[in-house]
């Protein structure tokens, strides 16, 4: 539908489906639909099939209904994915509704209905496809067809584009009364493939799999097609009243305006922020609509869910960009949204509607810079970005060829604060202890570096990995995106003794995920020598890395944690070689002593900023280190008259407890400073080291 859309390809391989259950070919189907967004948004939309199935009690063959279960995505559900019920007794269900007085009564029932005790919850929307006489169902959320149901002359639209093949219903929440409407919809018009939904989006319909595919990418097409030829040379949002700044002045912009606005509004929960300036968020951002658009919020349900009442529009001006004075307006701007989002909760309530949930913004329009978006974690923010995205380019056609009209207030209100949607809310899993934390560790690609990042993705923060060694990093960090997903885990270059990257790695975590929350300073180096044979560039390389760059990476950290507002954690990865001194190792542990004494330096000055900083003291990590697979290794056998093989029994054996140290180890600590479970220490250091009497703090 915008003026960057290709044509939607069919992408059904009838060789392939040939082979296929009715079932495995509604896989198919929605998998093949959910892959292009421009059918249906992420967790949006849903498909189903009639299919007959031999009863496990009576080996009859029966009518059973397969449809995407209650919060799946059709792009990657899986077999398991589907509710599968009788559809005997869903027709039967009929018997038991009174009325719209007890639709969400009706989902109560649903699992009445459940064909071979099938774990998976059928959706509210399974009634919308029950009652649909016909074999195959798709339900979607294209934005080329909700700009026609969003538009203020929706139905004259529908008949102008389709003709009598696809009908029209007026709005209607999603629920069993909608199905039946659609039902009685099939009954009065028998030769309609489909119908558009006011307000919401497209059913397609068909008795052959395959047909029901073409069906839909067709009828999505045609509307793309007439949009396209509708709005070529006319003037989009009002035309633009700004310019978009260049795309490195974009994501600085962005860098400095994040943190401040993660910061106000993670006082509850800790949020994280995504970055988009694509070039349809651009259009919208520069446009002259731009504000009474916004304000009007958005019109599909998932739409709505998932990016709030109306997104905030960011007081900047691209021509005089002055972040300073943004970010001196934005807690006036945050506390109005705030205020005009408690006001429409006390409009719309009722007598038992849940309490107020979170009035901040989750959409924030930076005009001449783009979209950030907020919220507890790292892939919904990204997705609420997303499907702010779709109501932008449903904005963008209906706005264009019509009236724009977003949901009325009380309707969004009754979907926000729907008590079925409550119910999903607080069914979701506690969060885990570190959610909605950024973590940035530096020496990221080593053993001790890639193990607490493991150890923080594992409980559910975002982690940036940054090393000297770029590839390294990026090779980690992959292998770590395959386990936790792509969203929260990033990679980077970094020298820490170069301010320049440094203040850069910093910018970019913040562009990435909002802010940081805890710095793990990792990156390390080693050398031995007697001191007559230490040279002065051993003893510069030294400090320059353990003290100077512990320096640089802790003082950025303050900054971006002091403009939050929300505290943080700092934890040093020191050494026993701090505490305790070693032969041959004068540069090494001189540098590591200032390193601590820095912390203890920075735990004072963080302190009334809630800024915690704490030191790790490893000792003897030979397993998946780095700086132990070169000449520090080589110079501490030496130095102990050892081998290689014989060194790590060495220092397990002169520890107290005569145990080894393994990266693994280190990550607990770090984990312990990162987490509240150290949140009333700071300024102290823990020992990992299997026990050494020298290195005792006291």
């Amino acid at each position: 539908m915008t003026h960057t859309d290709t044509g939607l390809i069919n992408l059904w391989d009838s060789t392939k489906a040939k082979a296929m259950s009715e079932a495995e070919k509604l896989l198919y189907r929605s998998n093949l639909l959910g892959s292009d967004k421009r059918i249906t948004n992420y967790g949006g939309g849903n498909t189903s099939a009639k299919v007959m199935e031999k009863d496990p009690l009576s080996g009859d063959l029966v009518e059973v209904m397969w449809v995407k279960g209650s919060g799946g995505d059709v792009g990657s559900i899986k077999m398991d994915g589907f509710a599968t019920l009788y559809m005997d007794k869903l027709r039967a269900l009929k018997g038991v509704y009174k009325g719209v007085h007890m639709e969400d009564e009706m989902v109560g029932y649903l699992p009445h209905c459940t064909f071979n005790l099938n774990p998976r919850a059928a959706s509210i929307d399974t009634p919308l496809h029950a009652y649909v006489p016909k074999k195959h169902v798709d339900h979607m959320h294209p934005d080329a067809i909700i700009a026609i149901a969003a538009a203020k002359n929706s139905r004259a639209l529908t008949a102008k584009i389709f003709g009598d093949d696809i009908g029209w219903l007026p709005w209607k929440r999603p629920g069993y009364e909608l199905g039946l409407w659609l039902e009685d919809f099939c009954l009065k018009n028998p030769k309609a493939k489909g119908v558009v939904l006011e307000s919401h989006g497209l059913f397609t319909w068909d008795d052959d799999a395959e047909e029901c595919y073409k069906l839909t990418l067709a009828t999505i097409q045609k509307a793309m097609d007439w949009f396209a030829a509708e709005t070529a040379g006319k003037t989009i949002f009002g035309g633009a009243v700004t310019t978009s700044l260049a795309p490195d002045a974009r994501r600085a912009v962005a860098a400095r305006l994040m943190p401040a606005i993660r910061g106000m509004i993670s006082r509850d929960h800790a949020m994280v922020g995504h970055f988009d300036d694509q070039p349809a968020v651009l259009e919208f951002v520069n446009s002259a609509r731009l504000k009474p658009l916004a304000a009007l919020g958005t019109s599909c349900p998932d739409h709505f869910l998932r990016t709030k009442i109306c997104p905030l529009v960011v007081d900047f001006n691209p021509a005089t960009p002055d972040v300073d004075a943004t970010l001196a307006a934005l807690a006036g701007q945050i506390e109005d949204y705030r205020q005009g989002y408690a006001a429409y909760y006390d409009r719309c309530k009722h007598e038992n509607s849940p309490p107020l949930r979170d009035p901040n913004a989750v959409v924030y329009l930076v005009p001449g810079v783009g979209m950030l978006t907020f919220a507890k974690d790292k892939a919904t923010a990204r997705i609420s970005g997303e499907f702010y995205v779709n109501a932008i380019n449903v904005m963008r056609g209906a706005d264009t060829v019509s009236e724009y009209c977003g949901l009325p207030e009380q309707e969004a209100f009754d979907i926000e604060y729907w008590l079925l949607e409550e119910a999903k809310l607080q069914r979701m899993p506690k969060p885990k202890s570190l959610a909605g934390r950024v973590a940035l560790v530096t020496g990221g690609a080593g053993g001790i570096g890639s193990a607490t990042a493991e150890r923080m993705l594992k409980e559910g923060a975002c982690v940036v990995l940054a090393d000297i060694d770029g590839k390294a990093a990026a090779d980690v960090a992959a292998g770590m995106a395959k386990v936790f997903g792509r969203d929260v885990v990033r990679s980077l270059q970094m020298n820490v003794t170069d301010e320049a990257q440094v203040i850069a790695a910093y910018a970019e975590t913040a562009v990435e995920f909002g802010g940081v929350d805890i710095l793990v300073s990792n990156a390390g180096i080693a050398s031995s020598a007697p001191v007559e044979e230490t040279s002065l560039a051993l003893w510069n390389k030294n400090m320059d890395i353990l003290s100077t760059g512990y320096f640089l990476v802790s003082r950025e950290a303050f900054k971006v944690l002091r403009a939050q507002g929300i505290g943080g954690s700092v934890i040093f990865v020191a050494s026993k070689n701090g505490l305790a001194a070693s032969p041959n190792a004068s540069a090494y542990c001189t540098a590591k002593a200032a390193e601590i004494h820095l912390a203890r330096c920075l735990a004072l000055e963080g302190a009334e900023a809630g800024i915690r900083v704490n030191v790790v003291n490893p000792d003897a990590v030979l397993r998946g280190s780095r700086i132990w697979s070169g000449e520090w290794l080589d110079q501490r056998a030496s130095t102990y008259k050892t081998d290689k093989e014989g060194l790590e029994e060495m220092y397990r054996n002169r520890s107290m407890l005569k145990r080894s140290v393994y990266p693994e180890d280190i990550a607990e600590g770090v984990y312990f400073f990162a987490s509240d479970l150290s949140a009333k220490s700071t300024g102290n250091i823990l020992n990992v080291d299997a026990g050494n009497v020298q290195a005792f703090t006291r």
